[in-house]
């Protein structure tokens, strides 16, 4: 082991499922840009395993248990003395940063935000009740807050960090785009990828735990799938995703042809076998993995404005984006009757993945950024006064109701 690597301690608010979801994928891929560039890393959750979880006992990460309320993380923390700390989502910084500055105050304390948490439940409140959308929630006040706090967070998506600075008038020096890490997609992948006549049906995965994925289905279920049946009749739509409840397994259907298949053992391989992705999304944020694997794979997709949102830039698409659900039904029909049409979209997706996600724009520049920011770490805190305010009342705050909580749990034993 490197004794003179950097050390980063990654607390996760889950142990992460790259096969479960793009969050579990986004944290892998994270994981795997610092290893390549020597980071000594200890991965550390109060959440409990899964099968699913990712096995790091194939690399060279540590895993470390740890304890909500205790005094145990801080005594960890002294042991460790980590360079940097990355919060995997605001919950996080919420439960564990006010521990990290007073343990390790030199420590760079980054937040992987995934996606905005209070844009995406604003959008949801909006879509259910057809209601304006209200961006300055409770939720939002708990995010921004956390983002204030840290000294870098990382947004996934080019409009939230529009949103963070217009909306919220968060200082861009708070604030990184560093988006999926992609491999590119090479002409030896594209030969190896299933051919157009030899794909049928269409398909939908997500993660059911993840609400924008339960609605998308009723969607596909209640508004298009009935339309598009009509159109092609032959056809299937194959429902795949991990998690589902009872009240998705409930919408299998044989007779209409809708299929609920659960969790898919390998998403990619799974998507490459249909001739279309199909997601209707309705509300929700940050940028969608489902979309990542399907240009990965060579498969099209029709979505909605929500779905691309911020996804492909200037480019075209690698499908339709249709709101309409008529349009959206004619869209997803045409793309899947017409092979010139499937194929200009396939290498729309090609052209997506390598010039928007290619993880040689981002690698080096994000590791460059995090050096600068620690070499100025003092000034960078210095002029971010807001931040320092909130880091002495929340941590106040914080401090004493964990406490309060880890006390209390002494006692009952």
């Amino acid at each position: 082991m490197n004794t003179n690597a950097k050390k980063l301690l990654i607390i996760g608010l889950v142990w992460p499922e790259p096969g479960s979801s793009a969050a579990g994928t986004r944290m892998i891929q994270l994981v795997d840009l610092f290893l390549a560039k020597g980071y000594q890393i200890t991965f550390a959750s109060a959440a409990a395993k899964s099968e699913f979880s990712y096995d790091f006992s194939k690399t060279s990460v540590v895993e470390q248990g740890i304890k909500l309320n205790d005094g145990s993380f801080n005594a960890f923390l002294k042991e460790l003395k980590p360079d940097i700390v990355l919060f995997d989502r605001f919950m996080v910084e919420e439960q564990y940063g006010w521990r990290v500055q007073e343990e390790c105050p030199h420590a760079l304390r980054i937040l992987d935000t995934e996606d905005l948490h209070s844009l995406r439940s604003a959008r949801q409140q909006s879509s259910k009740k057809k209601q304006v959308i209200d961006l300055f929630s409770d939720t939002a006040k708990r995010e921004i807050a956390s983002i204030l706090r840290c000294d870098l967070s990382l947004i996934i998506s080019e409009v939230e960090m529009d949103i963070l600075k217009a909306q919220f008038k968060i200082d861009h020096s708070l604030i990184y785009y560093l988006p999926f890490l992609e491999n590119e997609i090479s002409p030896q992948n594209i030969e190896k990828w299933v051919p157009y006549e030899d794909r049928k049906d269409f398909i939908f995965i997500g993660n059911f735990l993840h609400e924008p994925n339960w609605d998308t289905v009723q969607v596909l279920k209640t508004k298009i799938w009935p339309l598009l049946r009509k159109k092609l009749p032959d056809a299937v739509l194959n429902i795949y995703g991990a998690y589902p409840s009872q009240k998705v397994l409930q919408l299998n259907n044989k007779t209409e042809k809708f299929l609920i298949k659960g969790r898919a053992a390998d998403a990619k391989e799974i998507i490459s076998k249909h001739r279309i992705l199909l997601a209707p999304i309705q509300f929700g944020a940050g940028v969608k993995g489902k979309f990542i694997d399907a240009m990965q794979t060579g498969t099209p997709s029709v979505t909605t404005t929500i779905g691309a949102e911020a996804m492909k830039g200037e480019l075209d698409w690698n499908g339709s984006i249709e709101d309409n659900p008529e349009l959206f039904v004619e869209a997803a029909a045409k793309l899947y009757q017409n092979k010139n049409a499937w194929q200009t979209a396939q290498q729309n997706g090609v052209k997506i993945i390598n010039e928007r996600y290619a993880v040689k724009y981002f690698a080096d520049q994000f590791i460059k950024e995090l050096e600068t920011l620690a070499s100025n770490l003092i000034t960078h805190r210095q002029n971010n006064f807001f931040g320092q305010v909130l880091n002495h009342h929340t941590a106040q705050s914080t401090k004493y109701m964990s406490l309060w909580i880890e006390e209390k749990n002494r006692n009952s034993l």
